[in-house]
């Protein structure tokens, strides 16, 4: 077997790279398309996360100089599900912009 090593910087910027994402998809789904806030809280994670694993699989099948990893998977649907937990909880503890 051969020794795999972790590298958990690559991880770590998987997770952000996937808080921004999402958190940007919903500001474009909410605010630009005018869709409810939950279901623009939904359909930026669904699509942050779809797009992470589709992404992932090309990597690996498409590509010779990339390699498809489940733990950039783990990583990205992470930061997707955290940023929305983040604004899902603003919304519904009222918590208000000036």
């Amino acid at each position: 077997m051969p020794d795999v090593e972790l590298s958990y910087a690559d991880k770590i910027v998987h997770f952000l790279a996937y808080c921004i994402f999402t958190a940007l998809w919903y500001l474009a789904f909410s605010r630009a398309l005018s869709i409810k806030k939950k279901k623009a809280i939904f359909n930026a994670v669904i699509f942050a996360i779809v797009f992470g694993i589709v992404i992932e699989i090309l990597q690996g099948t498409v590509t010779t100089t990339r390699a498809s990893d489940i733990y950039d998977v783990f990583a990205n649907t992470a930061g997707a599900l955290l940023v929305s937990l983040i604004i899902w909880l603003k919304h519904e503890l009222g918590v208000k912009n000036n």
